[in-house]
């Protein structure tokens, strides 16, 4: 067992009924930066203060009915110099703890290093409330790690940090006398005028630079030049001017961030679908590991339920195949999705039942999903098929019915109203009788709203993949056609067919008829294209930057 944290403990007796500040780094964007301890606290927590760049990061974390006050832009000039002032945030704090309640104040990065959190410390010590620090990564460590750019080395390289926006002559000075590492915070527009201070502080113009923007997140992005090109690095890739030369980014001044060094260690915007906007037309509860599995690959996922789930129209018959799975009618249950598994859940928790009941049951299951729903169930499934995992893979490894060892011959089949017969005429075959009962009906979903429209049909997403024929017919039914830059994955050759009927370019084709082989097969894809750019020389760009008018950067 492990030790509980020190700072998890409960409040001591002293400070029973005040209330109680949690000082949280959120890092600088990836939501997997966030520390156990954090997750902890969050998830224990009466009021969320949080800065508007992490609060949905931190959200997800927290209680349902949290409470999250908003820290509202005091004046719009401060927007448009990139650093918003925000509503008093330690009013904000010490209200809601005078209170009694659990509060966590999280801030972007870490709060000893990023913002000015030790003010709200301060005040909170100063009224004797309680508090704790929890450290982040910090946005001027965690941003160059991302970025490939080691800040020491072996030799032991002295790093220094500087704020651009508070440093004066002498910090200046004494960075440019230094031959150590420099991490520069600062906003796109003012890189130029960063570089030129230490070119004046005495450090060379040939000296390399990194410049990052969207550091840890998918709209990352890094620029390889020197202090004394960087202006023109701006200019040629018409990176500036901008709109968005206000927004933060963290410049890396030193030779240990070479750009040579960074080819080989650039390993997060190597990913093979990195920044890709990715459309998983499914319903909600398929598609999350799927989606977790595409920001893997680095992409962004934008999930669409295109098939809603409901009851059958008329609920009798699947009332009584539950009744008869209590009363040892069925010698064999088999499941064909994790809807059908949900379905026969609800039921069971309507009688009153749990996974008992299915003591005495074999149990089968259509792959591995399904499988993993009714192991979340508790119950394990004794037969998944060994290899295609499809109906037809069931059958290949579905034993035939034996009057001397199957005391019953009777199947319970529960699935979609829409399911195909294949897997009902094989166990007849087989020697079986077979109870197919509508569990769930499937209907297609409400529309997307407008701007996820606009983006199929504009071709703002870079891929589309269609689990099965239904998701196409439902996505163009609901939404309209994938842009012909959209590259299209299928899961199988009936759905590819279905696709092309539809007037689609089917690009990818997964090997298997597997959510997860389809990912794999378009992640092959992604890394063959962005591989085939690199060695023609070419800018590595998304498919969604081919469009007509569409922005070759991706700095949003």
């Amino acid at each position: 067992m492990n030790p509980a944290s020190p700072t998890t403990s409960p409040l001591s007796p002293a400070f029973a009924g005040h209330g109680h500040v949690t000082f949280l780094g959120a890092g600088p964007g990836d939501p997997g930066l966030l520390t156990l301890r954090a997750v902890e606290a969050l998830a224990g927590a009466d009021v969320l203060i949080a800065e508007p760049e992490v609060l949905e990061v931190v959200r997800g974390h927290a209680r349902a009915g949290v409470s999250t006050p908003e820290l509202t832009v005091v004046d719009e000039a401060s927007t448009t110099a990139g650093v918003p002032v925000l509503r008093d945030a330690a009013n904000l704090v010490m209200e809601a703890a005078r209170g009694g309640r659990r509060v966590v104040r999280a801030v972007t990065g870490d709060p000893g290093l990023d913002g000015n959190a030790g003010a709200e410390m301060l005040a909170c010590a100063a009224e004797g409330i309680p508090f704790e620090v929890v450290p982040g990564v910090a946005t001027a460590v965690g941003v160059p790690a991302y970025a490939g750019v080691p800040l020491r080395d072996a030799q032991g390289t002295d790093v220094r940090f500087v704020d651009a926006r508070t440093a004066d002559e002498r910090c200046w000075t004494e960075v440019g006398a230094s031959d150590g590492t420099v991490v520069v915070s600062t906003s796109l527009d003012s890189v130029a005028a960063a570089a030129g201070e230490l070119v004046a502080a005495g450090r060379k113009p040939d000296t390399p630079l990194t410049v990052t923007i969207g550091g840890t997140t998918t709209r990352q992005r890094t620029w390889n030049a020197t202090l004394g090109t960087i202006a023109q690095v701006f200019k040629q890739g018409k990176v500036l001017p901008s709109p968005e030369g206000h927004r933060p980014v963290i410049a890396v001044v030193g030779e240990r961030s070479a750009p040579a060094q960074r080819d080989q260690l650039s390993w997060f915007e190597s990913k093979p679908l990195f920044g890709w906007r990715v459309l998983v037309p499914r319903t909600k509860e398929q598609s999350a590991s799927l989606s977790d599995q595409l920001r893997s690959y680095g992409a962004v996922p934008h999930e669409v339920p295109t098939i809603a789930v409901e009851p059958p129209r008329t609920p009798q018959q699947m009332e009584r195949a539950v009744k008869g799975l209590v009363t040892g009618r069925y010698e064999w249950i088999a499941f064909t999705s994790v809807n059908a598994v949900k379905a026969v859940r609800e039921k069971f928790e309507e009688y009153g039942l749990d996974a008992r009941a299915f003591a005495g049951i074999k149990v089968a299951a259509v792959g591995e999903q399904t499988a993993a729903a009714l192991v979340d169930f508790g119950v394990k499934p004794d037969l998944v098929p060994s290899g295609e995992q499809s109906a037809a893979g069931l059958l290949e490894d579905w034993p035939p019915y034996d009057p001397v060892f199957d005391p019953i011959d009777r199947v319970f089949l529960p699935r979609a109203d829409i399911a195909t017969e294949t897997l009902v005429a094989g166990l007849i075959e087989l020697g079986w009788e077979v109870d197919d009962v509508t569990a769930y009906r499937t209907v297609r979903a409400s529309p997307p709203p407008a701007d996820t429209r606009e983006a199929i049909k504009g071709g703002g997403f870079d891929a589309v993949l269609f689990t099965s024929s239904s998701t196409v017919r439902n996505l163009v039914g609901i939404a309209g056609k994938p842009h012909n830059v959209t590259v299209i994955a299928c899961i199988g050759p009936a759905t590819a067919k279905t696709a092309e009927e539809h007037g689609l370019r089917v690009d990818v084709l997964s090997p298997e008829p597997s959510v997860h082989k389809l990912a794999e097969a378009l992640a092959d894809f992604g890394l063959r294209r962005r591989e085939a750019a690199l060695e023609a020389g070419d800018p590595v760009t998304r498919p969604s930057e081919r469009r007509p008018g569409a922005r070759r950067r991706r700095t949003t």
